[in-house]
């Protein structure tokens, strides 16, 4: 059964129908769990469909089944390539050439990981990824033509069997999956560039499998996970300090560009603030006596200006003097001279062609 599966897969892989092709694979892997050749080929059935994240957790497994299987390490190192999820896919790659150096494919695409790398490191212009012809000599080299088949069959989607939620730091991104009562030795955790695969197989149960494309760029050596009483407890540690607005990566929720960081020398930009400025009192009321010095008025104020300097200036004498004098002069006369007005009265005088004249109340 699970090997007419197989062919009906096959032939719908040739046929360019990819999401009938998984389903197919998943119907066989359902009769023959154990068959690394199976979740081999429905990882190349993901990756024509597009389903990067799950063609890598199937290449995994496929690798899990038999580390000798090459074809699982090649669409491992595709899928990741993708995924731009280079290191990965060059690690990958090196390891399945060492399984079948005779094949050519390994060697051009551990080139392309190489130049992408540097690329990403600013060491040369990147170049666009091209997959298409190594994708079309694997189907070419693996698939084999069979008699189409008599009917299709569709599988419904099934709801996860555990609930994740996550939340974030400037560091790290804490993922829980609620899986109660779950033993360490049936959960596994990978970690690649921009992967989280997480699997949950406890013996009589369906595997549990949560593959997502993460929303950033994680340090897999820096990550690590626990297997609690009630949750399995996952800590990625982010790549860059930037704020995920959502775990999964998607085209319509881009991550948002890094900010350089400010030059040196550069004038910092000021923000506004709830916090009281200090004011320092006495270097504006220095600026306001330099203001006012260097003010330039024109008639009376010009008169009263200069007046107002004198008697700032002045001794005390000289001040008692201009006092006294304006006072008693009814603002006619104004003396700097103590001596000569201190022990009389000073008398007004009016300017030329007017007279003083004494108000009465």
């Amino acid at each position: 059964m699970a090997s007419d599966l197989e062919k009906q897969a096959k032939e719908a892989l040739i046929d360019d129908h990819f999401e009938l092709a998984v389903d197919l694979y998943t119907q066989a892997i359902a009769i023959d769990p154990n068959n690394s050749e199976l979740y081999s080929d429905r990882a190349q059935a993901n990756i024509k469909a597009n389903n990067l994240t799950e063609a890598v957790a199937d290449a995994n497994k496929a690798i899990e089944l038999d580390a000798s299987l090459y074809k699982a390490y090649l669409r491992k190192g595709i899928a990741c390539l993708k995924l731009e999820e280079y290191q990965t896919a060059k690690a990958a790659l090196e390891l399945g050439a060492s399984y079948a150096p005779e094949e050519p494919r390994f060697a051009n695409l551990i080139k392309e990981c190489d130049e992408l790398i540097a690329a990403e490191n600013n060491e040369l212009p990147k170049q666009p990824m091209e997959t298409t012809t190594t994708e079309s000599v694997t189907a070419a080299k693996d698939v084999e033509p069979v008699n189409p088949p008599s009917d299709q069959v569709t599988v419904a989607p099934v709801k996860p069997k555990y609930r994740h939620e996550f939340y974030q730091k400037p560091e790290e991104v804490v993922v829980t999956i609620f899986a109660k009562g779950i033993p360490a030795k049936d959960v596994a955790v990978e970690f690649g560039e921009q992967i989280l695969s997480v699997s949950i197989d406890v013996p009589g149960e369906d595997t549990y499998h949560f593959q997502p494309r993460l929303f950033g760029k994680i340090i897999p050596e820096k990550c690590r996970f626990d297997v609690l009483s009630t949750k399995v407890e996952i800590r990625l540690a982010k790549a860059e300090s930037i704020q995920w607005t959502s775990l999964e990566f998607s085209k319509d929720n881009p991550v948002p560009l890094k900010v350089n960081a400010p030059v040196i020398g550069a004038q910092r930009p000021s923000y506004p603030s709830s916090k009281p400025k200090r004011v320092d009192w006495d270097k504006l009321e220095a600026e306001v006596k330099k203001e006012e010095k260097d003010e330039k008025l024109d008639g009376d104020a010009a008169l009263n200006k200069f007046f107002q300097d004198i008697y700032k200036d002045a001794d005390e004498d000289t001040r008692r003097a201009m006092r006294k004098s304006f006072v008693e002069s009814n603002g006619t006369v104004l003396s700097t001279n103590w001596k000569e007005v201190g022990n009389k009265k000073v008398e007004g005088s009016a300017p030329d062609g007017m007279e003083m004249k004494k108000w009465e109340y």
